[in-house]
């Protein structure tokens, strides 16, 4: 499998001596929708930083191990993080829209990175919207505040400024957290669109949506990759029993 995304014998422990991470093995491939899912404290978020490097704002850290994107190690010295985070983007799981326009929310990220052309930017607003599934939505009143918006609608939107900078990958974690039912549908619903242009790695809200939206699967238990497979392997025929009781709802 070419891959897009490597995780070599990667650990990482926290400043207070919690080991958040143990010897984590993964390989996503190209517009693949790769689930990390598992109980509190099984070290999915703590991945998902990992990966374009914003534990390095974390002080007091310890890392081992390697994370290859596109074949090149995130953490050598030559990584500009900027750029890094322009490509391997995230989405949180409580929305966060800037102050200002919906318009402005998603042409700060890129006048940030140097674009100033005002047709281009328009061209990126419009797709990223369409691709959020919100353009339709929100396309008369750009100029609205953001923070207007519905908590689904918000999430969308934090969903597109990230695709504005037309990223290889987007993380997201558990983007639907607090969306209602019908929010969470069309957020669904666009990763399944956007998978066919990129490659996503989700911590999920539930077993259920992890089950709904996985091209392949890694449960994590207390900073260790139990197992990994597709969705027929991880959520219909896991081969772990840990992985079972806890797709089953009988763990713990």
């Amino acid at each position: 499998m070419t891959a897009k995304i490597s995780i070599n014998d990667l650990s990482f422990t926290y400043a207070d001596g919690v080991q958040a991470l143990r010897n984590v093995n993964i390989t996503i491939a190209p517009n693949e929708l790769f689930v990390l899912f598992g109980p509190s404290r099984a070290g999915k978020t703590t991945l998902l930083r990992l990966l374009n490097r914003l534990a390095d704002l974390l002080d007091g850290t310890q890392r081992t191990g390697e994370i290859l994107f596109n074949g090149r190690d995130v953490f050598a010295t030559a990584v500009d993080v900027a750029n890094l985070r322009r490509r391997i983007a995230m989405v949180f799981a409580v929305p966060t829209p800037l102050p200002g326009s919906i318009y402005d929310n998603l042409a700060y990220g890129l006048q940030m990175a140097g674009i100033r052309d005002r047709r281009i930017i328009d061209e990126r607003v419009e797709r990223s919207l369409r691709q959020a599934a919100l353009w339709d939505e929100v396309k008369d009143r750009l100029q609205d505040s953001a923070f207007a918006l519905s908590g689904g609608q918000k999430q969308r939107m934090c969903l597109a400024r990230s695709l504005a900078l037309e990223p290889e990958v987007i993380l997201l974690d558990n983007p639907t957290s607090g969306l209602d039912p019908i929010s969470t549908a069309m957020v669904e619903e666009s990763l399944f669109e956007l998978r066919q242009q990129y490659t996503i790695i989700m911590v999920p809200h539930s077993v259920q949506q992890a089950s709904r939206v996985a091209d392949r699967a890694a449960f994590l238990l207390n900073g260790e990759v139990v197992e990994i497979g597709t969705q027929q392997q991880i959520f219909i025929q896991p081969r772990d029993k840990r992985t079972e009781d806890y797709v089953t709802g009988r763990f713990g």
